[in-house]
């Protein structure tokens, strides 16, 4: 069975938080902490229920190709309708590009999970040199286009070619909480009418990215030591 260290990076490669992984096998997050940690071990039935879990992460990553998705599909989908959604509140200003989507995500994914300790989307992200880059989001744009629900346009913005993306269909907000829709409406608030090199200059000052190595996923545990000019939540003092 996996060692402390290597439960953790695997759980790293699968793209799992810890707070996802403690629900899969049944236990707090505080205790799957320990679990990795080495300070409690794991008891037979927690072993059973992490070994399905990394047969059942192995064989979906068989099925898929090279193209690796690391979310669940239900998270697929609202990965979608967000995207739409973005696009419909800012997509035609002409700043907003890819580079400026990719931020925006980053911002939406990060700010729920450090408010909340939970997914939103849960997008992979991994550290790129102009800022964090979604992994998933080629393979799901290019399903989007061939099914109508967008359709990607060149432009300009200032002097450098710009790849934008329009909607051609309405988000569907029941997969949307109201939760997700106000940390979604505050990122695109503080956020969207930023350039691409603004957005990636930021990003770079917060410290998933900062703590990451080059072609890395950034981990969202490290949403909880963000600088102030980042934080969107208070936490108590020590």
């Amino acid at each position: 069975m996996a060692t402390s260290k290597s439960l953790r990076e695997k759980r790293k490669k699968m793209g799992l938080s810890q707070t996802e992984l403690a629900g899969l096998l049944g236990v707090s997050r505080p205790t799957l902490a320990k679990i990795e940690k080495n300070e409690r071990p794991l008891n037979k039935v927690e072993t059973e229920k992490l070994k399905d879990i990394f047969e059942s992460f192995e064989l979906d990553h068989q099925t898929q190709g090279d193209i690796r998705i690391n979310i669940p599909a239900g998270n697929i989908n609202k990965f979608k309708q967000v995207l739409l959604y973005i696009l419909e509140k800012v997509g035609a200003k002409p700043n907003v590009g890819m580079t400026v989507v990719y931020k925006l995500l980053y911002f939406i994914d990060f700010n729920y999970y450090e408010k909340y300790e939970t997914q939103l989307m849960g997008l992979t992200y991994f550290k790129n040199t102009h800022g964090p880059t979604p992994r998933e989001f080629k393979k799901v744009v290019d399903e989007m286009k061939k099914s109508g629900e967008l359709v990607e346009v060149g432009s300009k913005s200032f002097a450098y070619d710009q790849k934008k993306f329009l909607p051609r269909l309405k988000s569907d907000l029941s997969v949307i909480s109201g939760q997700e829709l106000e940390v979604i409406d505050n990122v695109l608030d503080k956020y969207a009418d930023r350039t691409a090199k603004q957005l990636s200059l930021m990003t770079h000052r917060d410290m998933p990215w900062k703590a990451t190595k080059h072609g890395e996923n950034l981990d969202y545990e490290l949403a909880f030591y963000r600088p102030d000019e980042f934080s969107v939540r208070e936490y108590e003092e020590l």
